[in-house]
């Protein structure tokens, strides 16, 4: 018997050792034998029921090849346990098996452990939810310790990576540009996924690549980001809480250290080190990246291992394959049009990224700008020569090049879609906030802890190289954001401080005289220079970091601008400069509409100042406005009070900036006002917004959309139905609504032509009659009724509406008419009496003095 009635719950891992043991004895396990001893053992272990799948898969594996190992026991106990067990319990579980077992029996079951983790690929299987983790839940400790980079997890990939084991991944869930490279039969530019491409088997037509324990386990972790997710699962308040950001983080810090070098693995070879992916040719790891020279970096920092080397550089392909993996499935989903004519026609695949996606970028950003600068000044070399990185350590040489040459083409795609198609709304607030941390690399030089910029520091001309070497990031996108600001409702305070944080970042002083150096560098006739050097020279970061304070010599400034610019649009792009004639007139259209919108929220607010006085106490006792048709101004929670005072200080400051940026003198700014607020006043806004009109009645045109986006003007709504069916408001009784409806509606019925024929009189019966019984507006509401025929020729009948009398208002005044009733002794039928004679009084002295009333 293989399995012992004896085991208890608790004592699995023996289970799984007698028949780890069977087998490595040499004995095939049968399967009628291993189904008896299960059936025994099933009223006693009834959660292991895997147990039988275990059976079915041994069962095909003996029928078809008895030779070939056999499936773990050791998963179908593991897969038992992960619909039985607490995430806690399993962990501690995981930590002893990962320290006990060998290599050969943890490599069947880290494909499983990996999907469990992490989910599946299609987002069926959820996994742990790590992006859902927050903080506040019990297994969220337990979790960070076994996936942290020093945790079991990791050690379980490094204790499969030194046996050299090849794990499957299928290429239909590569990013878009690298599948169809993948499936054109061309190489992908990314050096990842270079001599790794396994053909598929006859009658499969999806290939498969075979990546390392690493690479497999990272692939997952980042794919984990924008696998589909079940959208009725809850969100977080906070993604920056969740357990997959804190993971990340300590990812970064830990691969790519800003201090220090990256930590040996806890496993090695009989060399001594990581058994490193097989090494690559150069020329091929460059493509894509810009850089096609073998000189321009060292072997071993791509995939170029030796036994002789130091430790470091052997250690060096972890930084760099994370990096890649990170790079590649969170960014690398939108083609470049130069890629289309350099290689062939490539298909852009769907892909909206989530504002969690971009939150997890902008925390890659940032650190990667802290892991590049943290370069060591003394490494920084004086001359641009071929020796110049001879002492340099693999990592440091490693941080040279880590923003330009990885990063800075796919996110700038990244980011250029997301300024297209991004939601008009505060999310948007995300994507800028990660496209100004790449433009501004000074903040995050270590130099202080607070990464707010001074806005009176001067950025400092070391900088340079980084604005020229990345034009485009800081015109082309600030041009976008323009584009996408003229269409946002800027008396939003979060849409207006988006506007106030741009324009902030670009008032930054020797900012815009560095951008429009590097601009007039790529302007520079190209007969000016001797010759067009290759591609791979034109390349930025060439002989050294864009740190370095070095000279650089004019022609090889122009031309490293000119290939930053053509790499990233096609030598056939047409730049368009933000300085220029086009760009500052779409500034100074959008300083009239910051100038409308600044505007509108003080008009909002003083509106919004005055209701809330009217609103008091007193306006319950009827002194307010009871106007069934009073419209909502639309503005939203947060654009109301304080916010509408933070939405005008962050536009004036903005307006500020803006001058400042533009060179807009006082007098200019003033003029633009003017001409503004001469056409601006309070007849002029309560016109309709700007239309033509089309086949079908009126359509808005892009200047008519824009004023109702700045709430500059609007269309009048209001209510022209049946007045007894508007909605009950919060000052009515919805019970007395509903009654006195009802009854007024049988009064009408049964009373119509008597009523009829009181209000047709011309005498004075007619025209009291008509007073009480017809609504003074309906013939003005009547006119623009959208209503059917036959609800018009009913609403035009006179009939009697006893709504009124659900006002708290009207109830409260009777209350009050009553109780001084009884205090002066009059019981409820005189007082009744009174009041109807006072009713009526009213009414006959209205009617005979209505002519004169109406007389201005």
């Amino acid at each position: 018997m293989i399995l012992e009635a004896s085991v208890t719950e608790d004592n699995g891992v023996q289970l799984r050792l007698k028949v780890r043991k069977e087998a490595e004895g040499g004995r095939l396990i049968n399967t009628e034998e291993l189904n008896r001893d299960t059936k025994k053992l099933q009223p006693k272990f009834p959660h292991w029921i895997e147990l039988q799948v275990a059976s079915a898969e041994l069962e095909l594996r003996n029928m078809s090849t008895p030779s070939l190992q056999q499936p773990s026991f050791l998963l179908a106990n593991l897969k038992a346990d992960a619909t039985t067990k607490h995430l806690i319990q399993r962990c501690q579980d995981l930590l002893k098996i990962i320290d006990e077992y060998p290599a050969k029996e943890l490599h069947l079951i880290f494909p499983w452990l990996v999907e469990n983790v992490f989910g599946s690929l299609d987002g069926i299987i959820s996994g742990w939810n790590l992006r859902l983790l927050h903080s506040r839940s019990n297994e969220y400790n337990v979790v960070l310790d076994f996936l942290n980079p020093s945790g079991p997890m990791m050690k379980l990939v490094y204790k499969l990576q030194a046996e050299d084991y090849k794990y499957e991944l299928p290429v239909n869930y590569l990013p878009g540009p690298v599948k169809v490279c993948i499936q054109e039969g061309v190489l992908p530019d990314c050096p990842l996924f270079h001599n790794k491409l396994q053909f598929p088997p006859p009658g499969v037509l999806t290939p498969n690549l075979a990546l390392n324990p690493f690479e497999f386990f990272m692939f997952n972790f980042a794919y984990c980001l924008i696998a589909p997710r079940n959208p009725l699962q809850a969100q977080l308040s906070s993604w920056t809480d969740s357990a997959y950001f804190v993971l990340v983080d300590m990812y970064l810090k830990y691969f790519l250290p800003v201090e220090g070098s990256v930590p040996p693995s806890p496993f090695s070879d009989s060399r001594g080190s990581v058994t490193a992916p097989s090494p690559r040719a150069s020329s091929a790891s460059f493509a894509g990246y810009g850089v096609h020279s073998p000189s321009l970096l060292k072997h071993h920092i791509f995939h170029q291992p030796s036994v002789n080397a130091d430790p470091a550089a052997q250690e060096i392909w972890r930084s760099e394959t994370l990096l890649l993996m990170f790079v590649e499935i969170w960014l690398h989903h939108y083609s470049l049009d130069m890629y289309q004519k350099l290689q062939s026609p490539q298909v852009k695949e769907p892909f909206s990224p989530s504002e969690e996606h971009v939150l997890v970028v902008r925390l890659l950003v940032k650190h990667l700008h802290a892991f590049s600068n943290s370069l060591k000044p003394e490494q920084l070399p004086s001359l641009p020569s071929a020796h110049s990185h001879t002492h340099t350590s693999p990592l440091e040489e490693f941080k040279r090049v880590v923003v330009q040459r990885f990063v800075q083409q796919k996110l700038y795609l990244f980011l250029q879609h997301c300024f297209g198609h991004w939601p008009l709304d505060a999310s948007f607030r995300a994507v800028l906030e990660t496209w100004l941390s790449y433009i501004q690399p000074w903040r995050y030089t270590g130099e202080n802890n607070n990464p707010q910029p001074d806005q009176n520091r001067t950025i400092l001309d070391k900088w340079e190289p980084f604005v020229h070497e990345n034009l485009l990031l800081y015109t082309k996108l600030f041009q976008g954001f323009l584009n996408r600001a003229v269409r946002t409702d800027l008396v939003n305070a979060k849409n207006a401080l988006m506007v106030f944080r741009v324009a902030k970042v670009f008032a930054q002083p020797n900012l815009t005289e560095m951008i429009q150096k590097g601009e007039q560098l790529f302007l520079e006739p190209e007969h000016v220079l001797h010759h067009r050097q290759p591609r791979g020279y034109l390349t930025p970061s060439q002989g050294g970091s864009y740190l370095s304070s070095r000279q650089r010599v004019v022609t090889d400034t122009v031309l490293k601008v000119k290939s930053h610019v053509y790499s990233l649009e096609g030598q056939d792009c047409q730049y368009k400069q933000m300085f220029g004639s086009e760009v500052r007139g779409a500034v100074l259209k959008f300083i009239q509409i910051i100038a409308q919108a600044r505007q509108t929220a003080k008009r909002i607010s003083d509106h919004s100042n005055e209701a809330a006085a009217n609103n008091s106490i007193l306006s319950w006792f009827g002194l307010g406005s009871s106007d069934l048709n009073n419209t909502f101004s639309g503005a939203e929670p947060e654009d109301s009070g304080e916010c509408l005072k933070k939405t005008h200080e962050f536009l004036d400051r903005a307006l500020e900036y803006l001058c400042q940026i533009f060179k807009l003198n006082q007098g200019q700014l003033t003029l633009l006002l003017s001409n503004l607020s001469s056409s601006q006043d309070d007849g002029h806004s309560r016109q309709l917004p700007d239309c033509i009109q089309g086949e079908n009645g009126l359509v808005l045109t892009d200047l008519g959309r824009r004023q109702i986006i700045n709430g500059l003007r609007r269309f009048e709504v209001q209510y022209q139905g049946d007045p007894e069916l508007q909605p009950i408001r919060s000052y009515e009784s919805a019970l007395l609504v509903r009654l006195l409806y009802r009854v007024s509606s049988v009064l009408n019925d049964r009373f119509r032509h008597h009523i009829s024929a009181l209000c047709s009189r011309s005498d004075l019966l007619g025209r009291l009659g008509r007073r009480y019984l017809t609504a003074p507006d309906s013939s003005v509401r009547l006119k623009r009724s959208p209503m059917s025929p036959r609800t018009l020729e009913r609403s035009l009948q006179p009939r009697l509406s006893l709504r009124p009398l659900a006002s708290y208002r009207t109830l409260l005044m009777l209350l009050l008419f009553y109780t001084l009733g009884a205090l002066l002794s009059f019981g409820p039928l005189p007082s009744t009496a009174l009041l109807l004679a006072g009713a009526l009084l009213y009414g006959v002295l209205m009617t005979l003095f209505a002519e004169k009333l109406k007389t201005p």
